[in-house]
């Protein structure tokens, strides 16, 4: 029976893992900056299109970054398993889908929606920042707005070069 656990690809994850770290602590307080996170980490979030080993990678990655969050215990916790589903998801997509602009639209997607739903509920609910709105409501649906627009530009600006970088670099792999 071969092992899904190779060398390669523990080193591959560990290498995704460290590098969303140094990408989210590179821009420190920014990262976990409420309505506008400056996260191209999560450009990464692509990488589960080609990888399995990308879905613990970005889950350990992420837990990792949230360590200096001011959200800290929720955020660990509850922000890691939202990318954990949304890179679950993303695997998925690239299993079912070989198309190379519905892949990356597609997959794209459960980052930023996942992230965009879930995230705010952390911010919001569990932490108790309204971001100056008057309701609840409000300060949901305001940082669900500014996660929609921050997460589609780094997991679609930053990781459509990403997708093409790796799929090239796969296609050299089989043509060897």
């Amino acid at each position: 029976m071969k092992s899904i656990f190779t060398t390669k690809r523990l080193c591959r994850a560990g290498v995704i893992a460290a590098l969303y770290v140094a990408l989210t602590y590179a821009f420190g307080g920014l990262s976990y900056g409420g309505f506008l996170q400056i996260r191209p980490a999560e450009a990464l979030c692509v990488l589960p299109l080609f990888y399995i080993e990308a879905i613990p990678a970005l889950w350990i990655g992420c837990m990792l970054s949230n360590l200096t969050s001011p959200f800290l215990f929720y955020d660990v916790v509850f922000g890691a398993l939202a990318t954990l589903l949304a890179s679950i998801i993303t695997y998925l997509v690239g299993v079912f889908f070989k198309k190379h602009g519905a892949r990356l639209f597609l997959g794209g997607l459960p980052p930023v929606l996942v992230n965009a739903f879930v995230i705010p509920l952390i911010i919001v609910f569990l932490c108790g920042d309204t971001g100056g709105a008057e309701t609840l409501a409000g300060a949901y649906f305001f940082f669900v707005g500014s996660m929609l627009l921050t997460q589609s530009l780094w997991v679609y600006a930053l990781g459509t070069p990403l997708y093409f970088a790796v799929k090239r670099i796969e296609e050299r792999k089989l043509l060897n």
